[in-house]
């Protein structure tokens, strides 16, 4: 082995991670590898003489692996940048590794190196999924932020044991230490804040609606309150995007969200449910008022100055009432309301078991004709 691998090894060793226990500084690095990439595997792993060692591993039950079939081993080779393997089977440097043909069946590899101030590079912060894929550039920077942030946390590990081992400034270096721990924390909960959003219409997305139905629906069985929902449709909006592109699409989508917020109450809770559909929980309201307020959604639609035309949308609504109603699917009778009204004509309000609401206008038309 070479002078440069012996200086590598000597350097890995100074900092004294190997076979560790569990950390949850480092956990929460891979956390945040997983969800910024969105991927079910994330590890932290050391480059030893013979092996691959993970100080941290989140979806997948592995402690180590032997060097010579470690995708981190080829990682730490380029020593500056990320090593991204679209798709394993396709690239001859990996398609018969036993980590790509038998479990855990690697088909996506994306690892940061983690280089020390004097260039070695130590191991990686990689993510790994079991379907070929891309990255993007954003979270690729990501990952390369993320390699950064365990290298700070490794420089503070290394000067620790230096402080302990001379009893000087203990205190010191652990309030920076825990500094650190802080401020990824803080980035933990700003990136779930972030997975919990829309971020073309800045509305909440599928995942936070689902959550807080739940929490709407225990609080209207709880204190005997009633519990409306709406799901609304943007009408044509397939034959829209079609006619006009998507960049056109999404600037509609962008200007609901503006609308929703622009009507709804303090209390009420909207979501981009998925696509173009849209969903809103009203809190302690009636049939009466969730009507009212689908309404008004309807019409602040049909109001509206469009770019390219009229723009309008189709409401269902469906209302829980004080206490647990078997066999009742709050959600799915306002979707049902919903399709009722597209059946019905579209740019109408439909209630869940009742008929179409009022009417539209007959001024103007709508923009284009297609499904939605």
């Amino acid at each position: 082995m070479d002078n440069n691998e012996e200086r590598r090894l000597e350097e890995l060793r100074s900092y004294q991670i190997l076979d560790t226990l569990p950390e949850q500084a480092y956990d929460d690095i891979t956390f945040l590898a997983g969800l910024i990439c969105e991927a079910p595997i994330a590890l932290m792993s050391f480059v030893d003489r013979d092996r691959q060692w993970f100080k941290s591993a989140r979806g997948i039950p592995l402690g180590e692996t032997p060097r010579r079939v470690a995708f981190c081993a080829q990682t730490i080779e380029l020593a500056g940048d990320l090593l991204v393997i679209e798709d394993a089977l396709r690239d001859p440097r990996f398609r018969d590794n036993p980590l790509v043909t038998a479990a855990p069946n690697i088909r996506f590899y994306a690892g940061a190196p983690l280089i020390t101030a004097r260039g070695n590079a130590l191991g990686t912060i990689c993510v790994i999924d079991r379907v070929p894929r891309l990255l993007d550039p954003q979270r690729r920077d990501a990952l390369r932020a993320l390699a950064r942030k365990a290298m700070v946390l490794l420089e503070l590990r290394r000067t620790l044991i230096e402080v302990q081992d001379k009893n000087q400034k203990l205190e010191e270096y652990q309030t920076q230490l825990e500094s650190y721990q802080g401020e990824l924390e803080l980035e933990h909960a700003r990136l779930e804040a972030r997975s919990l959003s829309d971020e073309l219409t800045g509305l909440h997305n599928r995942r936070s609606f689902d959550a807080r139905r739940l929490e709407e629906i225990e609080r209207c069985t709880r204190y005997a309150q009633p519990l409306s929902a709406l799901m609304l449709d943007i009408d044509f909006f397939k034959a829209f995007n079609d006619s006009f592109g998507d960049a056109a699409g999404d600037a509609v989508l962008r200007r609901t969200g503006k609308l929703l917020l622009e009507v709804c109450r303090a209390s009420d809770f909207a979501a981009r449910y998925g696509g173009e559909e849209f969903a809103i929980l009203l809190p302690n309201t009636e049939s009466s008022g969730a009507w009212i307020l689908a309404e008004r959604f309807r019409r602040a639609f049909e109001a509206a100055d469009w770019p390219h035309g009229k723009v309008t949308t189709s409401v269902g609504v469906a209302t829980q009432h004080a206490g647990p109603e078997t066999g009742f699917d709050l959600l799915a009778e306002a979707d049902a309301a919903m399709f009722q009204a597209k059946l019905m004509g579209r740019n109408r309000v439909c209630r869940a078991g009742m008929g179409a609401g009022t009417a539209p206008g007959a001024a103007g038309r709508e923009l284009t004709r297609g499904s939605g």
